[in-house]
This record gives C-alpha cells, structure tokens and sequence, in this order.
C-alpha cells in the first residue's frame, strides 16, 4: 500500500453506523504504527481522521474530501502483565478480541458499551460508557497512558495527568491519533454474568426502583416500552447484575469457568428489508412479546457475557433492519433532579408513537475530567429512531431544547442532527477543550464531518 514513500488510499464512501449522510473521503489502512505516522504526514488539505470499526452512529468517524486513516489492522498486544492485569495494546485492538485475549486469565475490560465491536482508540475517543457508570465511571478512567500521534508528527505519551489526555478522551479523534494505550483490567472469576431481571409497571416505579437499589449493583440498564400509554407509560424491564463467582455456577461448568466464544446467530443480508417494516404496529407487537416475556422478578440467572452485555451482536449488520432511510440513535443525559425532563421525553415520544424497540435508561455516577466527555451525574435515555418516522426533526428538536434547559446534553459520538449552536451550552467547558486541541493541532489538521457541522 506503500508506494514512492507515499501512502495509496481509495476513495470510498463512509458512513456511521446509523446509516445516514453518507460522505466521500480516501482511505487508508496502515498495517503498522509507522505507515500510521506516514499517513498523517501525507495528509490533504482538508484533513485527517482515524477510524475504527464505523460504530458511531452518526458522522464523528467521516471526513468527507479528507484521508481517513482506517486502524483496523493495527491490532498488537504489546505488553500484557497477567499478575496486575495492566495490557498495552494498538489502538485497533477490537474489545471482542480483548475479551478473548484476557478471559483466561481472569480478567475483563473495565468497561463496554452495547457491542463488543470498537476499537481501544474509538472507546477513548468517544470515552465510552457502559452498565457500569456509576460505579466505574467510563472507559478513559481505566486508562493509564495513551500514546497519541500529533500533527507534527509527534508521538506523545500522555497520562490522566495531563490536560490533552481528558481532550482526547472524549476528544472525537480530533486532537490526534491515538496509536495505542495501558489499560487497567478488572478481575473476575468466570465469564458469566449473575442477573437479577424485574418488571416496573411504569416510569415512575422505574425511576423509583432503579434510585433506591441501583447501589447494590455493578451494572444496571432498563429497557423501556415508548409506545405504552396511560398508567402503563414506560413500563420497563431492568436488569442488573455483576460477574458470576466461580463458587455460583454449577459443578459442570467449574471446569472451563471462563469459556467465552460468542459468535452471531444471524446476519441481516441487505436489501431484504420491505419499507415500513418497524412502523408502530410492529414495534407494539414487539414490546409487548419483550415485556410479557421477561420474569416479573427473577434473581440470579446466569447469562453469557454477550447475552448480558451484547444481545445486539447477535445479529450481524442489525441496522440493516431499519431499511435504506437508516436510523437515528439519540441519546441524552440530564442531572439529578431533572426526572421530569425524562419524564417529558417518555410522554413525547409515546405520544408520537415512536417506533424505537432499543430504548435504554440508566443512572450515571460522577463525571470525569474530560471536557467534551458525555457522562454527567444523573439520567441517560438511548434510543432508536427511524430517520423517516413522521415529524422526527421537530420531535427531537424539542427534546434538545429540555435538556439544555434543564443543564444537560446529547452524546457526539450518537449524534448527526444536532443544532451547533446548543453545543456550548451541552458542553459548558467546549472553550477549555477547543484551547487544548489548538496547542496539539495548531492547523486544524484533523477534521470530520461532525466537526464542521458542529463547528469544534
């Protein structure tokens, strides 16, 4: 891919996982950390952005006109101390294949999102969170250091101690490149999941139950039901759970304690999808097979980590369900003492009929350092959208205007509709962070198309 001592790149069309506003840029796919390095140094004038795996949803990981530098082949594991559970690996590094890498020896990443498939340096740029906030914060917390190459050229070593390490955490790939991290593992005695599953009959219990329990438990996320009206509006599952002991599984399976070999069960092949398939009809149907199904209280079920964690990577290409128009995924976070605001949300969007089947609730704990990082203590809702449902612009304009009231914000790494000039007031630290990335890239070398739209 090397030739004259410049790096070949094909034009391609990129997109987020959601599927929309796709763009042209010209990439590349370096099989070391030096071609990494070559790449940025023959970077066009509209810029530079690394990729991952495409599993932000909307356009964080395009560069439409630009080079985009595809990591997906830098994938080394550079030093792992088995005894303190410290890895230094390539940013390309997949969460599916740590996982793999690190279960036999009893340790688990310290935090994942809904799919194992993003990348370590995608986890730091969009500072990921998972089940698991508020009790382990998000996943730049468990980094150690970070070697983030520079548009000079350079590769720096940063540290939490360093202000350009919490930029980049969180920073959207738009301070540099990062080529590889030391994580901090967590310990676990098998590869299973201990659960408890519950039934709340409407938000308010929901909410009620999850402030009041939520401490005893590692991970925790609730499913909501959008299209329940009435006394019903919001009923919800909620999972919760830790790693299962070893002392907690049955005796057949003390011998391998941390089998793990997840594979999908299915893929969704393209083009197969009739229009108007997730419509409110069917997506009624669906929720309420999800509800009835689901133990009215049931504790300590023994799950498979991707049942507990990845139902969704069971299906391959599972956005391929939401047809050629793709989906929106939108997701915000508001403080403690805004139950309302998500109160409001649930109302609207029932109200509307939304077609969302993937809609989450979970409690974050303390924030970080970071200055575009998402997670802020209190609330955050998920969903799914269709991007052709019926007044979806308006609908979630308005939900954006309660959340900035209310000293909220939306998460970048979901995001491709939102209005530029609501970021500063999401972000009330966006000067601080923009003040750190002009000392990395003076030039303003890397960009995306979400940095334009967004004006970062």
């Amino acid at each position: 891919m090397w030739q004259g001592g410049r790096v070949t790149s094909q034009r391609r069309l990129l997109a987020g996982w959601g599927a929309t506003a796709p763009t042209a840029a010209d990439v590349t796919s370096p099989a070391t950390l030096d071609e990494v390095v070559k790449a940025v140094g023959d970077a066009p004038a509209r810029g530079v952005l690394p990729r991952g795996l495409g599993r932000s949803y909307g356009d964080a990981a395009q560069n439409a006109g630009g080079l985009v530098v595809d990591l997906t082949q830098c994938t080394r594991v550079r030093r792992f101390d088995v005894e303190a559970g410290v890895i230094d690996v390539e940013a390309g590094l997949s969460l599916h294949t740590l996982m793999r890498q690190v279960l036999p020896f009893g340790w688990f990443v310290p935090v994942t999102p809904g799919t194992r498939y993003v990348t370590v340096g995608g986890a730091i740029g969009a500072d990921i969170h998972g089940k698991n906030h508020h009790v382990e914060g998000t996943f730049a917390q468990h980094v150690r250091s970070i070697d983030l190459l520079l548009a000079s050229g350079e590769v720096r070593t940063l540290t939490p101690e360093d202000d350009a390490f919490w930029a980049t955490a969180g920073g959207m790939g738009l301070t540099g490149i990062v080529l590889a991290a030391t994580i901090q593992l967590l310990p676990v005695e098998t590869s299973l999941m201990s659960v408890d599953t519950e039934r709340a009959p409407n938000l308010d219990a929901l909410l009620s139950r999850l402030e009041a329990t939520d401490d005893r438990y590692r991970y925790s996320v609730a499913w909501i039901d959008l299209l329940a009206r009435g006394a019903r509006m919001g009923r919800s599952v909620i999972t919760r759970g830790d790693h299962a002991r070893l002392d907690q599984l049955p005796r057949r399976k003390r011998a391998e304690p941390f089998a793990f070999s997840p594979h999908p069960l299915a893929s969704m092949p393209a083009g197969i999808v009739p229009p108007g398939l997730l419509n409110k009809a069917t997506v009624a149907a669906f929720n309420e097979l999800w509800y009835r199904k689901a133990p009215a209280d049931k504790r300590g079920q023994l799950q498979s980590i991707a049942a507990f964690f990845h139902p969704l990577d069971l299906v391959e290409r599972w956005n391929r369900i939401y047809g050629r128009p793709g989906l929106v995924q939108y997701q915000f976070a508001v403080p403690y003492g805004a139950e309302d605001v998500v109160r409001t949300a649930v109302d609207r969007l029932s109200a509307a009929g939304s077609p969302a089947f993937l809609a989450v609730l979970k409690r974050f704990g303390a924030g970080n350092q970071g200055p575009l990082s998402f997670p802020t203590p209190g609330w955050t809702l998920a969903l799914d959208l269709p991007t052709n449902m019926t007044g979806l612009a308006r609908l979630l304009d308005g939900l954006d205007e309660l959340v900035v009231a209310a000293g909220g914000r939306i998460y970048l790494a979901k995001d491709s509709r939102l209005r530029p000039e609501l970021l500063p007031a999401m972000y009330p630290r966006l000067d601080e962070w923009r003040a750190v990335r002009s000392t990395l890239d003076p030039a303003g070398l890397f960009a995306s198309d979400l940095s334009r739209r967004l004006d970062l």
